[in-house]
C-alpha cells in the first residue's frame, strides 16, 4: 500500500497514526524520563548514549548515568540525566 493511500486511510479512522503505521512514540518526562514506543531493539547501550533502532531510522539519545530502566516488546523506558533526543534517518 503506497504511503499516501495509508495516511489517508489513518486520517479517514481517526487512529493513532502510530499505531497503524508502526511509527515510534517518544515521550520525554522532564529531562530525566524517556519512553519509546514501537522499537525495534537497542542498538548501543553505555551510560552516555543509548541508540534504539526504530522503522524510520535510529533515536540517538545522549545524557549521563542513563540506565535502560526496562525493555519489552513494543516499550523501552530510559532514566538518567538526559541533554539531546536525535532522529538518524
Amino acid at each position: 500500500m503506497r504511503d499516501g493511500i495509508k495516511n489517508e486511510l489513518v486520517n479517514a479512522i481517526d487512529f493513532p497514526k502510530e499505531v497503524l503505521l508502526n511509527l515510534p512514540k517518544v515521550t520525554l518526562i522532564g529531562k530525566n524520563h524517556v519512553t519509546i514506543e514501537n522499537h525495534k531493539g537497542i542498538i548501543e547501550y553505555i551510560p552516555e548514549r543509548i541508540r534504539v533502532n526504530t522503522t524510520i531510522g535510529v533515536i540517538r539519545i545522549l545524557g549521563k548515568k542513563m540506565i535502560v530502566n526496562s525493555i519489552m516488546t513494543e516499550v523501552i523506558t530510559i532514566s538518567g540525566e538526559i541533554t539531546n533526543i536525535e532522529i538518524l534517518v
